[in-house]
């Protein structure tokens, strides 16, 4: 099917432009289509939540496990409660501290909300998105909108209305191009049911941001070999398995200073002697590792600025997809702030397929 492209200015939302292009989204989603929406970490694959027909169709374009669930997106606290059972204490706490914003918050699902959406698991993520076109959609929508990243499944998740359309044009009905998205990482997922809470997704919100707002929470970890074999439902969206990964090869370098950068050096040359096409994922602070190496490169950012390293990680990987680096070179971040997510992405993104 032909996929329909609109645009919204962020900036001028009351435009005619902008507003014909967000009614025509919010027609499409209240009859059971599917839209892609811009939101301040990626974009996102939006369909009615309360629409089991059109959640199918969500799963279908993005090739999907049903046992992967989604994450709610609403606009207002009324809303919330159309979505949720009921809302803990710290989930409310967290709530005045960082909504809307890159936070999910996994609560007692409500009646309305189709099993397809959290794998039958008794937990809804939900999250009030900041961005402000997907705010605006959501309300002139009038319903909840289900929405995981805009990517085939596993593969890099998309951070601009370009990135959307390699990987879905003709498999869903609209999408809706706002430009570059903010953070360019997906939102942190904590049960607030647990206590502690339990962080199954780091993002743009850190464990300490959190443990300031007078949440008690800890980090998810994996099971080793849990991955061996599909599960019957995942407790959260990003948890295990190989995501957010290029169709090249990816190798990580993990370290620090001038060891980290010499092991980058390391990397790129044996590489190279294996015949590699190489693409580079290069921080400024790196560039003197790259001298006589052949190689397709990425400009990653300042080493020192990890907002900007999280905000051009994915950009950076499709780039280098698409210039056609047979694998690609990534020095890891140190393990904190939001650098505990771009290791996270990247570290999955590194799996093999088996985990």
């Amino acid at each position: 099917m032909p996929t329909l492209r609109l645009s919204v200015d962020p900036h001028h939302l009351s435009s005619e432009a902008s507003r014909s292009s967000l009614k025509r989204a919010a027609e499409i989603l209240r009859s059971g289509g599917t839209v892609a929406i811009p939101t301040e970490t990626v974009y996102g694959l939006g369909a009615n939540a309360l629409d089991a027909n059109a959640i199918a169709k969500i799963f279908a374009a993005k090739e999907r496990p049903s046992w992967d669930p989604l994450i709610v997106h609403i606009s207002d606290a009324s809303m919330l409660h159309r979505v949720v059972a009921s809302v803990p204490e710290s989930a409310a706490k967290l709530i005045d501290t960082f909504w809307p914003g890159p936070l999910t918050l996994l609560m007692p699902k409500g009646d309305a909300i189709q099993d397809a959406v959290t794998a039958c698991r008794p937990r809804v993520g939900v999250r009030m998105p900041q961005h402000p076109v997907a705010q605006a959609l959501i309300r002139e929508a009038g319903v909840p909108i289900a929405a995981p990243s805009a990517n085939r499944f596993g593969r890099t998740s998309p951070t601009t209305a370009e990135h959307v359309a390699e990987d879905l044009d003709g498999r869903i009905d609209a999408i809706l191009d706002s430009g570059e998205t903010t953070h360019g990482l997906e939102s942190t997922v904590i049960d607030v049911c647990e206590n502690p809470c339990v962080i199954y997704r780091p993002g743009v919100i850190s464990l300490e941001q959190i443990r300031a707002a007078g949440v008690d929470a800890i980090m998810h970890r994996e099971i080793p070999g849990r991955n061996a074999a599909e599960p019957a439902s995942l407790p959260s969206p990003g948890v295990g398995l190989r995501h957010y990964a290029p169709r090249a090869k990816l190798m990580l370098v993990d370290g620090g200073g001038e060891e980290q950068i010499e092991a980058f050096r390391a990397a790129l040359t044996q590489a190279q002697q294996n015949g590699a096409r190489l693409g580079l994922m290069l921080p400024d602070e790196f560039q003197p590792a790259v001298k006589a190496i052949d190689a397709i490169i990425y400009r990653w950012g300042k080493w020192s600025d990890a907002e900007e390293l999280a905000q051009r990680l994915f950009a950076g990987l499709r780039f280098l997809d698409n210039a056609g680096a047979s694998v690609i070179v990534c020095p890891l971040p140190a393990s904190a702030g939001i650098s505990v997510a771009i290791r996270d992405r990247l570290s999955k993104a590194a799996k093999t397929e088996k985990g």
